[in-house]
């Protein structure tokens, strides 16, 4: 890191300088732009290099990111760059164009796209603290407040903001510029690179004894280094119980010498699969035939690769990564979940060893950290990750692949709400790669390019080991409640598990809802019990008999009488909990193994593999159990409520309940073994579900494609949504009537009138407060293009630039899959 002495003043330059535009940290959405400052000679800044620069009236230093460097003559006065954070550029000129182009696609900041593309571990962490100089000569009654906290010594920037409120901030920097107090500011990176110390002999042993003397510690360490060679400096201390203090002495005499090496900080991961011949069937070689004559001619473009569930779509992901690297170009393998990871990763690294680079929020950071640079320095040529290992530094990348390209969870939740196949797709576009989605049940948008040839088109038609689909069985719950069977499972399904059992054959139960009970009901006066923060009903918990919030984890302990009237509390509903104790009653001393966000806190390797090797009989569990996990002795599944997801207000309910029950039953009879399905509704008659028994995607998708033509969804419009977010519900709304009456009147002028767009709202999020803030959204339907993200950014920016927003906040997302 570089720094220099410098002038809080503005500089002009009437001669040559070095002008270097910048992104800044600390510009909101309203103003962020390129901005100018002069980059001293003593710093020698390059293009990607952060540095700390004076930003705004108080000249607050803030972190930046140097776009461009150029030597001209400034025409106004230009502040000069402060510091010199990085010695080497941080970002490659390919990602500093995919970060330009996600901050036009996804509405955010230059800051909010770099903080996605680059790793939480090489940014760094800044720290204020304020010394009190002198008191004012007359006060205020804020400064005085300030004055007392910081009489008893100094105190951090948010100390004193969770003291004095968020508008303290003003109040120290212009008692700073007055002189009564002094700002020191820190930076500390938030993962360092680990180095040790390795230890070898300088001169030959002999010659080293010598040196060591009489010492019998100084000859021990003597002794094992010309025995074991170069050792880590912990090592040799520890094997030889020499202090460190005794092994400097030896340096300094010369008997021994230091060399510092970076260590990786990556689990040793002990996989049981191993590599065996690839035997691709006809359908396989077709597909990986065709795929490598596209990729090796050059051209980007996108395949969608659509298969059965079980026709060995990762066999061919295999046979494409091992030719890519013999071609020399690197691959990268995506997945929609961490559970997903640990069979996938075992499979790659038996064929490709440390090639292979895993990537997922699931990581320790130092993990990440190193994984990360791994692949900057081209030691391993394949990552495997959820979405954000999209953004992997992978050069001459030549393949990326999207498996089960259907899932939401590809979608990013937080800012910038970038979904990886968009980013995907740029990168192929911009690197000459192609990009392969894998799914056997595409979203409606993918197969429809596919069918209007935007898109190549392969499928697989049949399972890899020949068997047949599963067969589905529709349990009626309305006859199960009409005879009298009120159970959470019912009979078809109990006496299907049942035979498993008697088979010594494994089952999975899928539930897409953790907990015990829905919630609890009085019955006398109709109490229910909700979150304080959200306006949601808490699910009861029976492991720990608490009431939680499942949208910002509030929880209390479960009352046992109502507080309203005094009457006694029912349970209602059911959970992933009271599945697994029905289970118990209904099969006593048969193992059940529970994974949902309550028990995979140890990790999903760890309980994948115990269901695997022990051979548990049932597992139940939430989504996470519903695609990519391959075991042969599954032959049952069960979907306990195949209607949770259907009657959800969005467009995509239909499509979403089609591909979680053709993937969940897709789980059965994936070995040698005949699989089975039995899939529960009180809705047995719905098109969608009987699309999803008969395994039939061109029926759902004929059927859904005329739906969405006719109501103006994707893929025939995109559908933006504008949300307005505050602490106060009538500020909010009255914010979002203002917002769209603007837009009203804006889309039916030129340029805009001539776009087609729609404007609906504004009306409450289905949940319309979540820890304390309120969200009311507007819904845009247009084409996602260049002229209408300029119309709604326009909008975003003057919203956020408006004084009675202050306290508002506003963002828009395009096409959300939840």
């Amino acid at each position: 890191m570089s720094a220099i002495p410098s002038s809080r003043k503005r500089i002009t330059r009437t001669d040559m300088a070095t002008v270097a535009k910048v992104a800044v940290q600390a510009a909101t959405y309203a103003i962020d732009k390129v901005y100018d400052y002069l980059l001293p000679p003593e710093l020698a800044g390059q293009v990607g290099c952060r540095v700390l620069v004076p930003f705004g009236r108080g000249n607050r230093l803030s972190e930046a990111v140097i776009l461009s460097l150029r030597q001209e003559v400034p025409d106004k006065p230009l502040k000069a760059v402060r510091t010199l954070l990085d010695e080497e550029p941080i970002l490659t000129e390919k990602e500093l164009r995919l970060t330009l182009w996600m901050t036009r696609r996804y509405f955010c900041t230059f800051y909010d796209a770099l903080r996605t593309v680059l790793p939480t571990a090489v940014w760094y962490h800044y720290r204020e603290t304020w010394t009190l100089v002198h008191e004012p000569e007359e006060p205020t009654a804020q400064e005085a407040a300030v004055c007392r906290l910081l009489q008893d010594g100094a105190m951090s920037t948010d100390k004193l903001r969770q003291a004095l409120g968020d508008d303290v901030e003003l109040l120290l920097r212009r008692m700073a510029r007055a002189g009564a107090l002094r700002c020191d500011r820190k930076q500390n990176r938030k993962v360092q690179d680990k180095v040790v110390t390795l230890v070898r002999l300088a001169v030959p042993e002999e010659e080293a004894l010598s040196l060591a003397g009489r010492s019998q510690r100084r000859r021990e360490v003597v002794h094992f280094l010309a025995r074991s060679g170069e050792t880590a400096m912990h090592d040799l201390t520890y094997f030889t119980g020499a202090a460190r203090q005794t092994v400097n002495g030896l340096q300094q005499l010369g008997a021994v010498a230091y060399r510092e090496q970076e260590e990786y900080r990556i689990s040793a991961q002990q996989y049981a699969v191993k590599a065996t011949s690839l035997t691709l069937n006809e359908g396989q070689q077709r597909v990986c035939d065709t795929l490598l004559r596209q990729i090796e001619g050059g051209e980007p473009g996108v395949t969608l690769l659509r298969g059965v569930t079980g026709s060995g779509k990762t066999v061919v992901y295999i046979r494409l990564a091992q030719e890519l690297l013999r071609m020399g170009k690197s691959v990268m393998i995506l997945v929609p979940e961490i559970a997903l990871t640990p069979q996938m990763m075992a499979r790659f690294t038996a064929y490709f060893g440390h090639e292979v680079a895993l990537l997922h929020s699931g990581l320790r950071l130092t993990e990440r950290y190193d994984q990360y640079k791994r692949l900057r320095r081209g030691e391993a040529h394949i990552v495997l990750g959820t979405r954000s290992a999209v953004f992997a530094p992978l050069d001459k990348l030549g393949l990326i692949v999207m498996d089960e390209e259907q899932e939401g969870s590809y979608q990013s939740e937080n800012a910038p709400c970038y979904h990886a196949r968009d980013v995907a797709k740029y990168r192929c576009a911009a690197e000459g790669a192609r990009l392969l989605l894998g799914s056997a049940t595409p979203t409606v948008e993918t197969f429809y390019h596919a069918r209007q040839g935007d898109y190549d088109l392969l499928e697989l038609t049949e399972r890899y080991n020949r068997q047949s689909l599963p067969q589905v069985v529709l349990a009626d719950l309305r006859q199960e409640l009409r005879s009298g069977h009120s159970t959470i499972i019912s009979r078809p399904l109990q006496e299907e598990l049942e035979k498993n059992l008697a088979a010594g054959e494994q089952s999975i139960l899928f539930l897409n809802r953790r907990g015990s009970s829905r919630q609890l009901l009085c019955p006398q006066c109709g109490y229910v019990p909700e979150c304080p923060r959200c306006s949601v009903y808490l699910t009861y918990h029976s492991a720990n008999d608490r009431l939680m919030c499942h949208y910002c984890g509030y929880s209390q302990r479960a009352p046992e009488q109502c507080p309203e009237c005094g009457g006694t509390l029912k349970h209602i509903g059911f959970g992933t909990q009271r599945v697994e104790e029905e289970l118990k009653e209904l099969f006593p001393g048969t193992e059940v193994l529970r994974m949902d966000a309550d028990t995979v806190s140890g990790g999903h390797e760890a309980l994948l593999r115990e269901f695997e090797q022990r051979r548990i009989p049932i597992l139940l569990g939430t989504q996470m159990v519903a695609k990519g996990l391959d075991f042969e002795n599954v032959t049952l599944v069960g979907v306990l409520s195949a209607d949770l997801s259907l009657y959800v207000d969005h467009y995509r309910a239909a499509e979403r309940t089609f591909n979680l029950l053709t993937q969940v039953v897709g789980r059965a009879g994936r070995g040698a073994k005949t699989g089975r399905a039995v899939i529960q509704t009180y809705t047995p008659e719905n098109d969608v579900i009987q699309a999803a028994a008969a395994q039939d995607y061109e029926r759902f998708y004929d059927a859904e494609i005329t739906l969405r033509r006719l109501r103006r969804d994707p893929p025939f419009a995109d559908q933006f949504t504008v949300t307005v977010t505050g602490a106060e519900e009538a500020a909010v709304r009255r914010a979002a009537e203002l917002l769209r009456q603007g837009m009203d009147a804006s889309v039916k002028k030129a340029p805009y009138g001539a776009l087609g767009l729609d404007i609906i709202g504004p009306a409450p999020a289905p949940v319309v407060k979540v820890n304390g803030i309120y969200r009311y959204r507007l819904l845009v339907l247009g084409q996602n293009t260049a002229p209408v993200r300029e119309l709604l950014a326009s909008f975003m920016r003057t919203f956020a630039q408006r004084p009675e927003n202050r306290r508002l906040h506003i963002y828009t997302d395009c096409d959300r899959m939840d």
